[in-house]
């Protein structure tokens, strides 16, 4: 069994690497800020994250059942179609595009 004073060492180090890690992003946020490489990727990330997985969700729609992919093309349009007719609100056009897709396989 480890002693006490060795334990505490492994506790305090933990401690260290985990404040340290959780802090050195908000030493260093003023400087990224202003950063126009920070500003561009705040832009874009939120879209491509979107992207990569709306692709790998439909590619694995795809390959599990084929004959689905006409139903997960309507659930795109009409996910599409909701959010920018909804003022790009994100949680209900997801939501109505997965309802209709789920529908459409279940149903169809």
């Amino acid at each position: 069994m480890p002693s006490a004073a060795y334990l505490a060492a492994v506790l305090a180090i933990a401690f260290g690497v985990t404040f340290a890690l959780r802090a050195v992003p908000f030493a260093v946020l003023r400087t990224l800020r202003t950063s126009a490489i920070v500003q561009r990727l705040a832009l874009w990330m939120p879209v491509g994250i979107l992207g990569i997985l709306a692709v790998t969700s439909l590619r694995g729609a795809v390959v599990a059942e084929p004959h689905t992919t006409l139903y997960a093309l309507l659930a795109v349009a009409v996910t599409a179609g909701v959010h920018l007719l909804s003022g790009r609100r994100t949680i209900l056009s997801v939501g109505i595009g997965t309802t209709v897709y789920v529908l459409l396989v279940n149903l169809l």
